[in-house]
């Protein structure tokens, strides 16, 4: 069965990028199970001292999520320019494993900025290319969603937005099968 691992970069409550992420989720084709991983908050800050087994449990967990999922797909902001230390320190943790060796990867940013989190997704694909992930370009995209366009159960329900996130992850699924 294809599952797809969905990484909101955001710690925050109510964020746009995790609207994005329970947006696609709920998108995706029956046939294809959502992982939405929440763990962000909880990893131990990244230190090749505890890269070895046995790995703090948040670690080993998340490890094992992307190992047994069939694609990666991240929805995160930017910070001062650059990705957040949240989605930083969680790829700095995959360094050290191969489970994300030629996973498909994709990425929704959501950014109504002018430079659209550039910074961020620049990062996001040199760590990503660093680890071996298979970034499908096709499931990259950017679709700005404004906050007032999340409804209150935290979905988006504009349905060009809609579109625009179903193309990508259709794309992603494609490359997971």
């Amino acid at each position: 069965m294809t599952s797809i691992l969905m990484i909101s970069g955001s710690v925050r409550s109510g964020s746009v990028n995790s609207a994005v992420i329970a947006t696609a989720a709920e998108l995706l084709p029956d046939d294809v199970t959502p992982v939405i991983y929440s763990g962000i908050g909880e990893l131990p800050h990244f230190n090749p001292d505890l890269d070895h087994e046995p790995l703090p449990q948040s670690v080993a967990e998340l490890r094992r999520l992307i190992a047994e999922s069939s694609a990666l797909l991240f929805s995160t902001p930017e910070y001062a320019g650059a990705m957040p230390g949240a989605v930083k320190n969680l790829l700095e943790w995959t360094v050290g494993g191969i489970e994300t060796t030629h996973k498909p990867t994709g990425w929704i940013n959501p950014s109504t900025m002018q430079n659209r989190a550039a910074g961020t997704y620049a990062s996001l694909r040199i760590v990503l290319d660093y680890t071996d992930a298979s970034v499908i370009d096709r499931a990259c995209i950017d679709v700005p969603v404004p906050r007032s366009l999340i409804d209150d159960d935290g979905i988006v329900r504009d349905g060009e937005i809609r579109t625009a996130i179903s193309g990508a992850i259709g794309a992603l699924v494609a490359a997971a099968e």
